[in-house]
Parts: C-alpha cells; sequence; structure tokens
C-alpha cells in the first residue's frame, strides 16, 4: 500500500523528517513524500516511531533542496524559500543544492535539528512492495557482438555482407561515421551486431562500444596484418574482459597467405586454436561471402558457452550506444536493452537528459513499443543529446526525473566534483581502501625497442598487494585514443622518450587521467614502486606552456643572433624552461634569456602572436626549428 509520510507524522506527532530518518533505518524506500509498504512492514515503521522524542534531531543524507526541506519540516516550499531569502540571503530556487551551513540554520529557523548521515547514491524510484520470492522469469538472450579492428579492413563490409543491405555506400569515404545497433536472424537464433567506427577519430566510441559487448570480433585484412588500430581494438576488447574472435577477412585477394596472420595475432597474446591456444580465427571475405557462415555459427557456439541469460520483467538495464541531434525528430538515441524491458511512455534519466518516449523504432526503422534484452532501439523524447555509454534509469515521473537531472548538474559545478582517474599519488588510498588490485597502466615511446624494454622492466615488480597490467602499448605521443582507454580501465599513462598530444592532455584534465612522461627509465620504474608501496613523495613535474616555431634567424649587431618565432600554440615566457627540437631531435634543453616583441621587452607571449627569442648560451638554432616551453612545478 502506499503511505503519506506526513499523514503518518501528524499521527505521532513527529515531523515528517523524524518519520524519514525511521525509513532510511530500516532501509524502506522514499521520496520524501510517500512510499510503498506491505502490512507487516508497516507496523514495525509505527513501534519504531513510537519510540521517537519529539525533539529528536533529523537526520538525513545529503545534500538537501529547498523542496526537500520542505517535505521534511513538514511547511509549504513557498515558506522555506521565503525564510531562506529573508533570514539567510540565501536566493536558490526548488532544486538548487542547499550548502551544509544554510541547511543547518534553515531547520534551525523551524525549530528542527539537522544531522548528516553518510550520503548515498540516489534511488532512481520508490520500488513496490516486495511479493513472496519467486523464481525470476530467466530466459536465453541473443549475444551482442561488436565489430572491432584497423580502419579498411573491412568491418561494415561484413557486417553489409551479413545483413545483406548496404551501409558502406553511405559512409563518407567508406569509413563508418557512427556507432550502429542492428539485429541479424538466422535459423539457430538471433545476433545483435554493434558496428563501430575504425577511424582514429572515433576511439573513445570504440571502448564504449567495447563496454556493452558479449562477444568481439576482430577483424584482420589478409593483405595487411595486425595493425596500430588493431591493437587499440585488442586492448578494449581485453579491458571489457570479453572473448576475442578474429575474422581473418579479404581471403578472395590473389596472393594472400591468411596463416602468416596467425603467427601475428600470437604476438599481440591471442594464441589461435591451430597453434593450441583458445582463440577462435575464420577465415571470411566480406566480398564474395565465403566462410561467413562458420563465422555466425562460431559466434552462436560461444554465445552457448557463455550462457548468457535476461530477466525481460526484471529490473531494467540499458546503455546508449549512440546518440545524435536529428533535423526534425531532435535528440536522437539508440539504445541497447541488456536486462529488463524497455517500453514506450516510460520516463528515463540518462546521465543529465531526462524525457519520457514519445517513440521507439527498431534498427529497420519501424515503430515498436518495446525493447527486450538485446534488442537495439531508437529513443525520441529526450530534452538533450545523451553522451554513448551511459546507463538508462527508468523513473515513475518524468518530474522526477527532471529533478534528479538538474541536481546531477548542480552536483557537476561543485569544486569537489572529481573525475574517477587513477593517480599515482592517490594509489595508495584506494589500496588502502581494498578498491585496487591491479595497477593498470598504458606504456608509450618513441620505438618499439624502448617500448619493450619499459614494459619489461614494469612487469617486473612485484607486490603481495598489488600486480602491475600493462593494458596497452605502443610509438608515439600519448594519445586521446590512450586518455579514452586510461578513463574506462582506471589506469596511468606513461611516456618514456615522448610528450602528450594537445588534445590528450585537455581530455585527461577534464577526466582526471593521470599522464606522466620520464625520459629516465630508473625514475619511471621507481615511481612506479614508490606509488605502490606508499612511499611516493611529492616532486617536480613537467608541465607545458606552449609551443613556438622558429621561422627566421636574425644576426643583429647590437642583440646578436634572434631567433624570429611564432606562438603556435599555449604561450612562451621570459625565463622558462624550453626544449627545442629538430625533427625528432633535442638539439637543446635550458632557458628563455631575452623576450621581445618588436622593439619590446615582454614577460610572456600568447598563441597568435610573433616574437624574437634569445636562448641562455645557445644560438645553434634554425629556421624549422620547434620549441617546447615548459615549467617545472612541484606536485
Amino acid at each position: 500500500m502506499s503511505i503519506q509520510i506526513a499523514d503518518l507524522a501528524n499521527e505521532f506527532g513527529l515531523k515528517p523528517g523524524h518519520v524519514v530518518t525511521v525509513l532510511d533505518d530500516l532501509e524502506i524506500a522514499h521520496d520524501h513524500s510517500s512510499f510503498e509498504v506491505a502490512d507487516e512492514d508497516l507496523e514495525l515503521i509505527r513501534e519504531a516511531l513510537r519510540e521517537v522524542p519529539r525533539d529528536a534531531p533529523l537526520r538525513v543524507r545529503g545534500p538537501l533542496t529547498p523542496r526537500e526541506a520542505a517535505a521534511l519540516l513538514g511547511v509549504q516550499a513557498g515558506e522555506v524559500q521565503k525564510t531562506l531569502v529573508s533570514k539567510l540571503r540565501t536566493m536558490a530556487t526548488l532544486t538548487t543544492q542547499l550548502k551544509p551551513e544554510v541547511a543547518e540554520k534553515l531547520f534551525e529557523l523551524f525549530g528542527s535539528r539537522l544531522e548528516w548521515k553518510e550520503a548515498s547514491e540516489p534511488k532512481p524510484a520508490a520500488p513496490k512492495p516486495r511479493p513472496a520470492p519467486k523464481q525470476p522469469a530467466v530466459q536465453k538472450r541473443p549475444p551482442v557482438v561488436t565489430i572491432m579492428g584497423h580502419v579498411d579492413h573491412g568491418k561494415t563490409s561484413l557486417l553489409d555482407k551479413i545483413r545483406k543491405s548496404n551501409v558502406v555506400d553511405t559512409e563518407h569515404g567508406g569509413i563508418t561515421q557512427h556507432i550502429g545497433a542492428y539485429q541479424v536472424e538466422l535459423p539457430e537464433g538471433k545476433i545483435t551486431f554493434i558496428d563501430t567506427p575504425g577511424h582514429e577519430a572515433f576511439t573513445a566510441m570504440r571502448a564504449r562500444g567495447a563496454m556493452v559487448t558479449d562477444i568481439a570480433v576482430l577483424v584482420v585484412a589478409a593483405d595487411d596484418s595486425v595493425m596500430p588500430q588493431t591493437r587499440e581494438a585488442i586492448s578494449h576488447a581485453k579491458n571489457a574482459k570479453v572473448p576475442i574472435i578474429v575474422a581473418i577477412n579479404k581471403i578472395d585477394l590473389p596472393g594472400v597467405n591468411p596463416d602468416r596472420i596467425l603467427t601475428d595475432l600470437t604476438q599481440e597474446g591471442l594464441v589461435p586454436e591451430a597453434f593450441g591456444g583458445d582463440t577462435i580465427v575464420c577465415k571470411v571475405s566480406a566480398h564474395t561471402g565465403e566462410g561467413i557462415a562458420n563465422l555466425l555459427e562460431m559466434i552462436l557456439l560461444q554465445a552457448e558457452m557463455l550462457q548468457l541469460t535476461a530477466d525481460p520483467k526484471g529490473p531494467l538495464e540499458a546503455y546508449v550506444v549512440e546518440a545524435r541531434r536529428d533535423k526534425g525528430r531532435g535528440p536522437v538515441a539508440t539504445v541497447l536493452v541488456k536486462n529488463g524491458t524497455l517500453r514506450k511512455g516510460q520516463s528515463l534519466l540518462i546521465g543529465t537528459a531526462y524525457g519520457r518516449i514519445r517513440n521507439m523504432l527498431d534498427y529497420r526503422g519501424r515503430p515498436i513499443d518495446e525493447a527486450g534484452p538485446s534488442v537495439p532501439a531508437e529513443v525520441m523524447g529526450l530534452n538533450e543529446v545523451p553522451d554513448a555509454g551511459q546507463k538508462v534509469e527508468v523513473f515513475e515521473r518524468e518530474a522526477d526525473a527532471r529533478e534528479e537531472a538538474e541536481r546531477r548538474i548542480e552536483a557537476s559545478k561543485s569544486p569537489t566534483h572529481a573525475g574517477r582517474g587513477l593517480t599515482l599519488k592517490g594509489l595508495r588510498e584506494k589500496l588502502n581502501q581494498g578498491e585496487l588490485k591491479e595497477l593498470n597502466l598504458i606504456v608509450r615511446a618513441d620505438v618499439q625497442g624502448t617500448v619493450e624494454a619499459v614494459c619489461g622492466q614494469l612487469e617486473r615488480i612485484k607486490n603481495d598487494e598489488v600486480q602491475v597490467r600493462i593494458i596497452h602499448r605502443g610509438v608515439g605521443n600519448v594519445t586521446r585514443s590512450d586518455v579514452d582507454l586510461a578513463d574506462t580501465a582506471t589506469a596511468i599513462c606513461v611516456g618514456f622518450n615522448v610528450s602528450a598530444e594537445s588534445d590528450a592532455r585537455n581530455q585527461a584534465k577534464q577526466r582526471g587521467v593521470e599522464i606522466r612522461t620520464y625520459r629516465i627509465i630508473y625514475e619511471l620504474k621507481e615511481d612506479i614502486e614508490k606509488a605502490i608501496q606508499g612511499m611516493l613523495e611529492p616532486k617536480f613535474e613537467e608541465q607545458r606552456l606552449g609551443a613556438v616555431e622558429i621561422r627566421m634567424v636574425f644576426d643583429l649587431s647590437r642583440y646578436g643572433k634572434v631567433a624570429g618565432c611564432y606562438v603556435t600554440e599555449g604561450k612562451v615566457v621570459r625565463g622558462c624552461q624550453v626544449r627545442v627540437r629538430r625533427g625528432s631531435e633535442v638539439v637543446y634543453e635550458g632557458r628563455v634569456a631575452s623576450l621581445r616583441h618588436l622593439k619590446d621587452d615582454v614577460r610572456e607571449m600568447t598563441a597568435g602572436f610573433e616574437c624574437g627569442i634569445q636562448f641562455d648560451g645557445w644560438t645553434g638554432f634554425q629556421e624549422g626549428d620547434v620549441i617546447e616551453a615548459f615549467e617545472r612545478v612541484q606536485v
């Protein structure tokens, strides 16, 4: 039955907040105004309320909004707002989160004391009364398969052949521009495919695609080999802990040797069954259709081994695979259901996007009223475009979803709001709390030999509490793709004799992912060891200021040799440390001795301006050299 909290409070001469405190102690879900309860549980609540003194403090989980405060105090929301403005000089809407000290003073003005309990995750909706336990209606569900691999190895062409439609011709340049979800119906059962982009620009979406998949199909071209994006796809799939089936494509081309790919796969940790391993390898041709039937059979066989089940009547578990703003239809989200059933008319909350499902379409564009486990559906009716990879929550009322979205937006503005990234300094704290048993690292270095040497040193680090695991390794600078993977895997990016790309640094700062670069291998190894042992001391770390290009060299009789420069990124500061690169070689490392703009000495110059630079005791610069400006700050 449904009980009004205010009615129950009046019955015992208490404030609604006292009832809320008792409900929280008994772990009974509520929405600050009502709750659902069975008859036998209601008597337990009444017994607990008889023991509550009228002057007992109101113990609630924070933070509070004016609307919630009014419900707890048993007064009108307008009266609370009036008190906030007139006596506490605080302007707040009904959904604004109040500062703890303001909330405490507010309750004192209404004759109550407020005490805080440990915060917990908000509950989307008050659950219905729990019936007698019974066996859930669990049934088999189709496997969700992600197609991954290097660009132009034929991923979309392979899927196109499987579902007998033509998607490649509609993609710009033949490269998939979005994540699409499709179902293929076979006599043996259904398979849900997620076609993830192969181009480097969409690595972030590919990482999210691996998060919702059951099986990853790795496409490798027979006329090529294992490429950088193939290795990234392997890292994403392994991080998601999903089995990998390798499809060697383009076997119809003359002169190809598919068996050569088997050896390359072994070097990446995927040992084919032909070599005594457990990785299923299928040879296929997206052009002729050869081997595709065998590939589908292997997918269904792997799904049988995984014993994939779901309860269509159970709680909803669904994720956004792709989202966009469609002209004429507004925000459109492709949602993949993993458990439960998504129905037209339900009120949804996805991150900070909310709304009621006005229309649902299947993968063929046909209207549907519901989508069950492993069924992809296009959903319309949200107020904004959600992020791919976010979880879908169902609320009883759209107003509740909107209020929770506003709460999250306010919380994200808080200075205490931080990303979930891992730092070496915070590693010991996570270990003490039992949150971490593996230290995931992404390693980048200047050449392949150095990559192997660095990884070899790191893998020798032994500790009883934590294991060092290298989830991805590669040659070149730290990229945004590395940051995306580090964010999903709670990892740290480590670079040796390389730097981080500008886009990667910006993304890492937003997500709280740590990027560390080194030039001495023993410093790198010692930092990881000390972090695990909880001995990491504050140190000076390099922070990039900007980049400058030398465009002309002047030899002035009064000033000597001067580099005529253009600031391409960030800024350069007089006296800052610099590193001059000629191609990939570092030819100078020192300081800026003089910085001039036209005839004036200046302290700093920002991007888009020209300047003259002289270095501290060095004049060997040339046109085309690139200056990296940085400073060392203590962290």
